[in-house]
């Protein structure tokens, strides 16, 4: 009886919805300034009350909360890891080294731009942004801020080089998920994948270069620089050997073994790193795995910069990942994308549109879904059809997928992406977002190509793809 009486939300029903969880947000981030947990439970029960008024029973909806978080789990799992990983790594001397390297062989006019390469290469190697940014990315934010650039603009290249990365590794998670939704071979999704990477990449590398030219003109302070590593000596000991463990990671993500356990070995590293090149005792650095590095060296750079890691650290990142990934369960149960999905197919008409519709049902994913797993599924599941009803290829909704989802990702403070971004680099999402130039350049390069028709390829009715001209009315076999 009570599945008769459960109906989906009408559109007024989902636009108030969302207005007023934008409001419980404002309010209480912007106004108030309470912690964004509360603002998510308080978003638990709007959305609950929707449900109870659509004819769902409170135990079903309980039921979706648990679902919701049970598919973010693993990422839960993750940034545990690298909490610990974090500590360990810092009392080990190995991100200490390679801030110190870094200080050293990078000049603060293009140290930007070879954040962005760096963290591209690093994120191309490993298939994983958030490994990028828990290791060369933390060593970015330390050079970047003895150089005195602004911290959000270092998160931006940091971000920017992590994402470019996961999207186009053949060993990234997100990569084969998206190749699989779309039903496209994972070679053929990078390479079409390149189409907007490759020029989202050079855009965005001049943005940056211009930035740091800008800011060293201003005149970065070079003593501080020179005090800062000499701090690093004093403090850690320093040398290529510190390095082995970072190594040994990426060797290891880059052989696709599973993210735990290899965050869990380099973890062990770090340990034994701190023991035997630190001066350590071994309780006190296994200690660091739970409640990170401490030091009081009288150096603010050295004191602000590595006095974090931990478990202890992540436990207000796991509570808000929870919150957020319950919300989600809970918006996709009572059908609130199934109701926005009912009304973008009657406004897909066109390329154009279809690439919009793809990129905004992805963000949702993220937005309501908070979790880049989840922007994949909604993105494929409310456009896919209109792909094969306008006879397009999937490599097309394959690329636009990847773009609405994943670069849109880190741009959510309540996302799984998000809240890891902010707290592993130390910088709130909303300051960091204008600077994420590669991931805006990228959507608007897939914005570009589906209005303009350029790289839109195109199926026969016996299923034989075809590329469409801009210069010829003809196709010609792709």
């Amino acid at each position: 009886m009570e599945v008769n009486k459960i109906r989906q939300p009408k559109l007024f029903e989902v636009f108030t919805v969302l207005i007023l969880f934008l409001l419980i947000m404002y309010v209480s981030l912007a106004v108030y300034n309470l912690p964004i947990q509360l603002s998510l439970l308080a978003s638990w029960f709007l959305v609950i009350f929707l449900g109870l008024r659509l004819g769902h029973s409170y135990n079903n909806l309980q039921t979706a909360v648990a679902k919701g978080i049970y598919t973010g789990l693993e990422a839960i799992l993750v940034i545990i890891f690298v909490g610990a990983l974090i500590g360990a790594w810092i009392a080990g001397g190995v991100v200490p080294t390679l801030i110190y390297y870094g200080l050293e062989i990078i000049h603060p006019s293009v140290f930007l731009f070879a954040t962005l390469i760096i963290c591209a290469i690093t994120s191309v190697a490993t298939g994983t942004s958030w490994g990028t940014a828990g290791t060369a990315g933390i060593a970015m934010m330390g050079v970047g801020e003895s150089f005195g650039l602004p911290m959000p603009l270092v998160a931006g290249a940091v971000i920017s080089g992590a994402y470019f990365g996961d999207k186009l590794s053949p060993l990234s998670d997100s990569t084969v998920m998206t190749a699989s939704l779309a039903r496209v071979e994972i070679i053929a999704h990078i390479r079409s994948m390149l189409l907007i990477s490759v020029p989202a990449l050079f855009i965005s590398g001049l943005l940056f270069l211009g930035a740091g030219f800008f800011y060293n003109s201003e005149g970065a302070d070079l003593s501080i620089v020179q005090e800062n590593i000499n701090a690093l000596n004093t403090h850690f000991n320093i040398g290529w050997h510190m390095l082995i463990p970072i190594i040994v990671v990426i060797i290891m993500l880059a052989k696709r073994m599973p993210s735990i356990p290899t965050l869990a070995f380099g973890s062990i590293l770090g340990i034994v790193w701190a023991s035997l090149f630190q001066g350590m005792e071994v309780i006190p650095a296994i200690e660091t795995l739970y409640s990170g590095f401490s030091i009081e060296s009288g150096t603010p750079f050295i004191d602000q910069l590595f006095n974090r890691g931990g478990i202890e650290s992540m436990l207000g990142v796991i509570c808000i990942m929870i919150l957020a990934l319950g919300f989600g369960g809970l918006m996709d149960h009572i059908g609130l994308l199934a109701t926005i999905r009912d009304r973008l197919v009657k406004f897909i008409t066109n390329p154009g549109k279809l690439t919009a519709s793809t990129i905004l049902s992805a963000f949702l994913g993220n937005f309501f879904g908070s979790a880049g797993y989840v922007s994949l599924i909604t993105g494929a599941k409310m456009t896919e059809k209109s792909y094969e009803k306008l006879n397009i290829d999937r490599r097309v909704l394959s690329r636009n997928l990847e773009s609405g989802g994943i670069l849109t990702a880190p741009m959510v403070p309540w996302s799984d992406n998000g809240i890891y971004m902010a707290t592993v680099l130390g910088v709130a999402t909303m300051s960091y977002l204008p600077f994420l130039w590669l991931n805006f350049i990228g959507l608007g390069i897939a914005l570009l190509y589906g209005f303009t028709g350029k790289f839109i390829w195109y199926t026969n009715n016996d299923g034989q793809n075809q590329v469409e001209s801009e210069t010829e009315s003809k196709t010609v076999t792709f």
